[in-house]
């Protein structure tokens, strides 16, 4: 139920006064201003504004009939209504004749700021029911089915499938401020999409009824608007509330994963690093440790990196030897003892499907 507060009732004296040559007041449902002009008729009674109360319309007083009342002056009292609801009192001061002419102006004005500050606390609440939503949707306990009835009394529309992108903010950007900023913004330019903050350095962005990832142009687009995101990491689209569930948790971990390997692209998919997201979840078990042992004797020996660097770009290149030599602009002869010093370090032979696998998954759990 709406009520009439002093900010927003001043609010509506600063806006009418800004177009009216007359002092306005509003006035509460017990009829006490609680805006005015005049900011010292503040929190006093006016008992004109308790006749509109007790009789919902509009009562008019001239100087005599002021005086025979407390707190007030000439002018017109108009009740303001909320949905057919009466919420407080608008007061114009001056000669009724004088004034009567700005009485509705006066009306529409509050009822247009009444009417704007009861749709923002909608959209608040409804923010931050969604935000809740969100936290339910990555607490595994909470049931799916739950999930879904909670969504239909929040109105949160979509069409399958989903498609989960996380928004990360630029480094340099003021998270609060820019994290608000860009869901508004979000909100604003995909309106059929669900566009939610997630913690304080993400959004969570569910396309509606799109299977196809958002192209690297997007990201080139976001830049032009001016919007705050530093990377975008992209899943795959979803049919069903547990996948999303799934989907959206394995984006989480692929910010992690993408943080602490320092991983330079701004768009990255996770159907290209999802072994080793999974294998990042998991690092500190005997069976991941026992995958990296190949890794860190190469380690220990590569003090400048050259090797690593070298073994990267082979597996890159799925062992071509001349493109590999090209990228690294070294002759192919050096790059052969390169790769002869690796298998040596590591006891593992390159030529060999599983030792390079993993080669690989060692080189995807250390940062470049």
């Amino acid at each position: 139920m709406f009520e009439l507060d002093r900010h927003l009732a001043q609010q509506i004296v600063d806006r009418a006064m800004a177009i009216l040559p007359y002092n306005v007041n509003v006035m509460d449902r017990q009829g006490v201003i609680i805006g005015s002009g005049d900011v010292e008729r503040i929190d006093s009674r006016h008992e004109g504004a308790q006749l509109v109360l007790a009789n919902q319309r509009v009562v008019a007083l001239d100087t005599q009939a002021a005086a025979c009342l407390q707190g007030v002056k000439p002018g017109i009292n108009l009740p303001l209504l909320h949905a057919g609801r009466l919420v407080g009192v608008l007061g114009i001061t001056g000669e009724p004749e004088q004034v009567r002419p700005f009485a509705e102006l006066l009306r529409m004005t509050a009822e247009m700021l009444v009417e704007q500050s009861v749709l923002q606390a909608e959209q608040h609440w409804r923010g931050q029911q969604q935000e809740a939503w969100l936290v339910n949707l990555l607490e595994r306990g909470y049931p799916v089915a739950s999930l879904a009835d909670d969504a239909e009394r929040l109105r949160m529309r979509w069409k399958w499938p989903l498609q989960g992108c996380l928004l990360c903010l630029a480094a340099e950007s003021d998270h609060q401020h820019s994290q608000g900023q860009l869901v508004t913004q979000m909100r604003a330019r995909h309106p059929h999409d669900i566009i939610l903050p997630l913690g304080l350095h993400e959004v969570l962005w569910l396309r509606s009824g799109k299977p196809q990832a958002p192209r690297p142009s997007w990201l080139e687009q976001a830049d032009q608007r001016d919007w705050p995101v530093g990377r975008i990491l992209l899943a795959e689209a979803v049919e069903s509330l547990a996948d999303l569930r799934e989907a959206t948790e394995a984006l989480i971990n692929l910010r992690d994963y993408v943080q602490e390997m320092r991983v330079s692209e701004r768009m990255v998919s996770l159907a290209e690093f999802r072994l080793a997201v999974l294998l990042h979840q998991q690092q500190g078990s005997w069976t991941v440790q026992q995958l990296l042992a190949p890794i860190q004797p190469l380690r220990r020996a590569d003090a400048n990196g050259q090797l690593i660097a070298t073994l990267r770009s082979w597996l890159q290149h799925n062992g071509h030897a001349q493109a590999c030599a090209a990228q690294l602009q070294v002759h192919r002869n050096t790059l052969r003892y390169r790769l002869d010093r690796i298998a040596e370090i590591t006891g593992l032979e390159l030529d060999r499907m599983n030792d390079r696998m993993l080669l690989s998954i060692g080189l995807a759990l250390f940062p470049e």
